[in-house]
């Protein structure tokens, strides 16, 4: 019987109050079944060492062990370094810093046990309206944009982690989130061809391991309406045959209702993608249902079985071909402080000049990101990283006598998942005003941080300064804070 459970990854997430430890029956079962894979989400670095090693000691074949390491592996596992949001090292203008990027993520990943990248984007950041994309993207520019992702994935490739195109072919003209719906593109295949693909070949040209698919209908390129995770058209005829991609095809997260919406569940969604000629299923909740399906698919021909043995052998290809952990070429300090170097030259004036904050620096927080299933960073870095400096920041919800110096609006925006929309809310714009037009009545200025995409200062009203951080990570919370503290 051919072993279909290969083709699964779960997920495995960490809990803060108990670790890995909610996981283990689900583990173990996934485990037994024979899973192919895992993605990670979260975790303290010496406990996913310790799980990534025992996971491969107890699989019945090499395993993949994913995760989203966009900016950096701090961005999922606490210890780890942080980077910047690839649009923010982008805008540097140094193809040579995308690929310390890559190159230090894939290190600390390895040291991690984790041996699979999803990055680079290769989304084309193009569409203002777009609620997923925005500062994941690489950029606006076709070619750029391409130049840049082959760049990460050869130098992430190059410490024998392996890279991962997405979201193909193209997410970046969506204007809906494909976690809560269905997104269509109705861009022409010239457009598409011309600009959103430009990445992708660039990516395959550089030897990416694989291209993660877009829950996202595309209708220049199948008619059917189909998701693309979802299109023999998409994949088979274009990124197989005219494409000559070779590599792991992996479908974006099963549980999003860009490809769950009108199956009639996961089991028949993944029956679908495996028959549209994705290789592995990334993030099945209910594995042993999944993997009953794909059997009964094998056994009735719904699902060719020597289709289904290439992507068997073309995922233990790729797992044997990744290197295994190593601590040797564990991250340098010299690499960890480049990470943060690098986050301060992202920081940058977007309107007005530096102000100065007087001792006591009172900043009043407009948190736009809560809500959605997973929380928000802490922003408790931002007010550590000021004290480390020197000042003394406080945290009020309007300004107070306290202070005579600029008060700060640290303004939170980034791209989330299920948050539905790129922009801030009424209720986050009227906050921010009524925080500067409090600050001028009191003859002072204000300065607002805002740690999103530079082209949200526009929805900023009555500042006298708009700072960009472009995330919310404490990496970039920290970067904000020491630009404060050095230059007003």
């Amino acid at each position: 019987m051919i072993d279909v459970a290969q083709l699964l990854l779960p997920a495995v997430r960490w809990d803060p109050a108990r670790g890995f430890e909610g996981e283990r029956q689900h583990i173990d079962e996934a485990l037994a079944l024979g899973v192919g894979g895992f993605i990670l989400f979260g975790g303290e670095q010496e406990a996913v060492r310790a799980l990534t090693k025992s996971l491969q000691q107890r699989a019945r074949t090499t395993l993949l062990i994913g995760s989203d390491m966009e900016r950096g592996a701090g961005q999922q596992f606490a210890g780890a370094t942080g980077l910047p949001p690839l649009a923010a090292i982008a805008s540097l203008g140094e193809p040579d810093l995308v690929r310390r990027a890559a190159r230090l993520t894939a290190r600390e990943a390895r040291t991690l046990g984790v041996n699979w990248d999803y990055a680079p984007v290769c989304d084309l950041d193009v569409e203002p309206e777009n609620p997923i994309v925005g500062t994941r993207s690489l950029g606006s520019d076709p070619a750029r944009v391409a130049q840049l992702a082959a760049e990460w994935v050869d130098a992430c490739q190059s410490e024998g982690v392996l890279a991962c195109a997405k979201h193909f072919p193209g997410h970046g003209r969506t204007t809906a989130d494909s976690h809560a719906e269905l997104p269509v593109v109705t861009a022409t295949a010239d457009t598409l061809q011309n600009a959103d693909l430009v990445p992708f070949r660039a990516a395959i040209d550089a030897g990416v391991a694989s291209v993660m698919t877009a829950h996202v209908a595309y209708p220049a390129l199948d008619p059917s309406g189909a998701p693309a995770t979802l299109s023999r058209e998409i994949l088979e005829w274009l990124l197989r045959q005219r494409m000559k991609f070779d590599g792991l095809i992996v479908t974006d997260a099963l549980i999003m209702e860009g490809v769950l919406a009108g199956q009639g569940g996961e089991e028949a969604a993944a029956v679908r993608a495996m028959q549209a000629g994705c290789d592995l299923l990334l993030y099945p909740t209910d594995v042993k249902a999944v993997a009953g399906a794909l059997r009964r698919a094998v056994q009735s021909r719904d699902l060719d079985p020597e289709r289904v043995l290439r992507s068997i052998r073309r995922r233990l290809k790729w797992a044997q071909w990744t290197s295994p952990p190593n601590d040797y070429r564990r991250p340098s300090a010299t690499d960890v402080l480049w990470g943060a170097q690098v986050a301060d030259r992202c920081i940058r004036i977007l309107s007005g000049d530096p102000r100065p904050l007087g001792p006591i620096a009172e900043i009043v927080v407009v948190d736009d990101d809560l809500g959605g299933p997973y929380p928000a960073p802490s922003r408790q870095t931002f007010f550590d990283a000021l004290a480390a400096e020197g000042r003394d920041p406080r945290h009020v919800d309007e300004p107070t006598a306290e202070s005579r110096g600029a008060l700060v609006v640290a303004l939170f925006g980034d791209i989330r998942s299920w948050k539905g929309r790129p922009g801030y809310s009424a209720e986050a714009r009227a906050i921010v005003e009524d925080a500067c037009a409090a600050a001028r009545r009191q003859a002072r200025d204000a300065i607002v941080v805002q740690f999103s995409h530079p082209r949200l200062a526009a929805e900023v009203r009555g500042a006298t300064t708009v700072v960009c951080a472009w995330g919310g990570e404490p990496v970039m919370q920290a970067a904000a804070a020491r630009w404060l503290a050095r230059n007003c």
